[in-house]
C-alpha cells in the first residue's frame, strides 16, 4: 500500500500543479492581452490628439526631400513626447516621415496589417517582430486627412494618409516574466505545502485500508481469528465492520464444517464395515480404516488412483468393475486373501446428485467369514446332534420292536435287550444334558457363582466319585495338591471341568495304567495363577487331531468313543468353562505314551465377573 500512498500524493500534486500552471498561463495571457489593449487605446488617443493639433505640411509630393525632412523631424519630436515611434505614411503607402529610420530606405507600408485595418474611419493594429529593431512591436495606425472639417486647418498644409505609432512590447514581456517568476516561486512553495498535506491526507486514507488489506490477507491464509480494529465511522469504518462480520461468519461456518468433517471421519474410521468410494472417473475417492484392514491397503497410496490398484483381489476388482459399468445397486459375496481367506459381502450403491447426475459408486464391505463359519458350525452341530441322537434312538427302537414282536423267548436275551435299551436311554439322556449345558454356557446364561474353594478337599471329593470306575480298570489315581491352597471359583463348574478331564483319562487309559492330578501355584507379572495338570498313561492323541479335540462332537476314534459312553461334547464344555473363569486350556500328547491336559486359572477372579 505504500506505493499507492506515494502515487496518490504525486497525483494530487500534479493535479494542483497543472491547475496552478493553467491558471498562471491564463492570467499571463489575460495580463498581456489587457496591457496590450490598454496600450492600443492610449496610442489611439495619442494619434487622435495628433490629428487635431499637428501642423501638417504639404505632402502632395511625398518623394521630395523637403517633405520627408519635415515629417521626419516632427516624428522625432513627437517620439520624445509620446515615447513611441512615430511614422507618417502617405495614402499610397509611401513613408514620408519616421522618427527612427530614413523614409527613403523604408518599404511601402500599404500591405501592413495595421494599415489595412485603418482603412475607413477605424484604426488598425498589429503585433509583429520588427526586423529593424529586433523585437516585438505593437503598431497602431489611424487614417488622417488634413482637409477634413474636424481637423485644425494649417495654412498651406495638406496631408492624406496615415499616422502610425509603434511601441515595443519588451516592457509587457518583462512584466509577464516577473509574473511567471512570482508564479513559479509560489508554485514551488505550494508544492511543498501540497506534498505535506496530500501525504497526510493520503496516509489518513490509506492507513486503515492497509490495515484492512493485511487482515483480509490473513483471512485468506485461513487465520479466521484476524479482526480489523475499527476506529472510525465513515465508509472505511463500515468496510472494516463488514470484514469483521465476514470473518465471524467464515469462522462459524468453518467450525461447523470441521465439526461435521471430524464427525464424518470418526464415523468412517470407527465403522465395523469397510467403505470404498469410486468416483465418476473410476478412481478411488475414499477408503476408510476398516477397508484398509480388510484389503491390506493404505488409503494415502490408493486414493486418487484407478480402482484397478485393487487387482490383487481379483474377485473384488471384477465385482467393482461390473457394478461401475451398470451403475446399479448390487449385493454379492466374494473371497479375498489377506493373508488368509476371508469371505466379504459387498453392497454397492450408485451416488447421484440432486439433478440426477452420476457421481460414482459407494461400496460397503462386510467381513462375513465368522458369520458363515458360525452358520456352517451350526449346520454341522445340528447334523452331529441329529446323528448322535439317531444312533441311540435307533437302537432303542430296534430292540424294543424285537421285544414287542415276541421274537425273544430266552429270558437272558430279553434281559440283555432291556439292558441295551436302558444304556442307550441313559446315553441319550447324558447327550441331551450335555447339549443343554453347552448351550447355556455359550449363550452366557450360566454366570459364575464364585466362592473360595479348598482345592485339596475339592479334589478328594472328585477322585472319590471316580474311584469305583478306576478300580474296575485297575487304574491308579494319584493326587499332588498343596494342603492349604484356596482358589476363588465356581465350585460346580470346576467339578464339571475336572470330572470330564479325569473321566477321559480313565476311559482312554488301558487297565493297570495311571491317572495323575498335580496342582502348583505360579506367580505371574500381573496376578497369581493356579496350574492344574491332568495326565494319564493312555493311548494318546495323534498330532493331527490335537488342534480339533476341543470341537463339539469331534472324536479321534469314533468307535472307541462310543463304546466308552462319551458324547463328544465333554472337552468342548471344559474349554468354555475354563474361558468363563478367564483361564487357559492346553493339551500335550504323544501317541501310545499318554496325554496331559493343563488348566491355568487365576487365583482370584476379577470383581467385574
Amino acid at each position: 500500500m505504500k506505493p499507492f500512498r506515494v502515487r496518490l500524493s504525486i497525483i494530487m500534486m500534479i493535479l494542483i500543479g497543472v491547475s496552478v500552471i493553467v491558471a498562471g498561463y491564463t492570467m499571463g495571457r489575460v495580463f498581456k492581452t489587457t496591457h496590450t489593449t490598454a496600450l492600443e487605446q492610449t496610442m489611439v488617443r495619442e494619434i487622435n490628439l495628433l490629428k487635431a493639433t499637428f501642423p501638417f505640411h504639404d505632402a502632395t509630393d511625398p518623394t521630395s526631400a523637403e517633405t520627408r525632412k519635415y515629417y521626419s523631424d516632427r516624428a522625432g519630436e513627437l517620439e520624445k513626447l509620446t515615447d513611441s515611434r512615430v511614422t507618417f505614411i502617405n495614402r499610397d503607402g509611401t513613408v514620408i516621415g519616421d522618427s527612427e529610420s530614413d523614409p527613403a530606405t523604408m518599404d511601402n507600408h500599404l500591405d501592413r496589417e495595421e494599415i489595412k485595418g485603418a482603412v475607413g474611419d477605424g484604426y488598425g493594429q498589429s503585433i509583429r517582430f520588427s526586423e529593424t529593431l529586433g523585437e516585438d512591436m505593437l503598431y497602431v495606425a489611424l487614417p488622417v486627412n488634413s482637409d477634413q472639417s474636424d481637423m485644425v486647418e494649417v495654412p498651406g498644409g495638406e496631408f492624406d494618409g496615415y499616422i502610425r505609432l509603434s511601441m515595443s512590447l519588451a516592457a509587457v514581456d518583462q512584466g509577464l516574466q516577473r509574473g511567471w517568476l512570482i508564479m513559479f516561486v509560489a508554485l514551488g512553495l505550494l508544492f511543498l505545502i501540497v506534498a505535506l498535506v496530500s501525504y497526510r491526507v493520503a496516509r489518513g486514507l490509506t492507513s486503515p485500508i492497509e490495515h484492512i488489506t493485511k487482515v483480509a490477507h490473513r483471512i485468506t491464509k485461513l487465520e479466521y481469528d484476524a479482526r480489523v480494529e475499527v476506529t472510525r465511522r465513515d465508509e472505511i469504518g463500515q468496510l472494516g465492520l463488514a470484514i469483521n462480520g465476514m470473518a465471524d461468519s467464515l469462522q462459524t461456518q468453518l467450525k461447523t464444517i470441521r465439526d461435521n468433517e471430524a464427525l464424518l471421519q470418526s464415523v468412517l474410521a470407527n465403522m465395523a464395515g469397510g467403505i470404498v468410494m469410486i468416483d465418476a472417473s473410476q478412481s478411488i475417492a475414499l477408503v476408510n480404516r476398516e477397508a484398509e484392514r480388510m484389503l491390506g491397503i493404505q488409503s494415502e497410496r490408493v486414493t486418487g488412483k484407478p480402482y484397478i490398484e485393487l487387482k490383487k483381489h481379483y474377485e473384488l476388482t471384477r465385482t467393482i468393475e461390473e457394478s461401475v459399468a451398470v451403475q446399479e445397486r448390487m449385493h454379492e459375496e466374494v473371497s479375498i486373501f489377506n493373508p488368509e481367506e476371508r469371505l466379504i459381502r459387498i453392497d454397492g450403491v450408485p451416488m447421484t446428485e440432486d439433478d440426477g447426475g452420476y457421481r460414482g459408486m459407494l461400496f460397503l464391505l462386510q467381513d462375513v467369514t465368522a458369520i458363515r463359519r458360525l452358520e456352517s458350525m451350526r449346520s454341522e452341530f445340528v447334523a452331529n446332534v441329529s446323528h448322535e441322537l439317531k444312533t441311540p434312538v435307533a437302537a432303542v427302537k430296534g430292540f424294543a420292536e424285537t421285544l414287542l414282536s415276541g421274537g425273544v423267548q430266552d429270558k437272558e436275551t430279553e434281559r440283555s435287550f432291556l439292558q441295551i435299551i436302558y444304556d442307550e436311554g441313559d446315553r441319550l439322556n447324558r447327550l441331551i444334558g450335555d447339549i443343554l449345558e453347552l448351550s447355556k454356557i455359550e449363550s452366557k446364561r450360566a454366570p459364575l457363582q464364585c466362592s473360595p474353594v479348598h482345592v485339596h478337599s475339592f479334589f478328594e471329593m472328585v477322585l472319590g466319585t471316580l474311584s469305583k470306575v478306576a478300580e474296575k480298570k485297575q487304574i491308579r489315581l494319584q493326587m499332588f495338591v498343596p494342603e492349604e491352597l484356596y482358589i476363588e471359583a465356581d465350585e460346580d463348574k470346576m467339578k464339571q471341568i475336572f470330572i470330564n478331564l479325569l473321566s477321559n483319562g480313565i476311559n482312554y487309559t488301558p487297565e493297570g495304567g495311571r491317572v495323575k492330578l498335580q496342582v502348583t501355584v505360579e506367580h505371574g507379572e500381573a496376578e497369581e495363577q493356579v496350574v492344574f495338570a491332568v495326565s494319564d498313561t493312555g493311548i494318546g492323541i495323534p498330532k493331527k487331531d490335537l488342534p480339533r479335540i476341543f470341537e463339539r462332537f469331534y472324536r479321534v476314534d469314533k468307535g472307541r468313543s462310543r463304546n466308552s459312553g462319551g458324547t463328544g461334547l465333554g472337552l468342548s464344555i471344559v474349554k468354555h468353562l475354563v474361558e468363563l473363569h478367564h483361564g487357559k486350556l492346553s493339551v500335550e500328547s504323544e501317541l501310545g505314551m499318554g496325554t496331559t491336559f493343563k488348566v491355568i486359572l487365576p487365583l482370584i477372579q476379577d470383581e467385574e465377573i
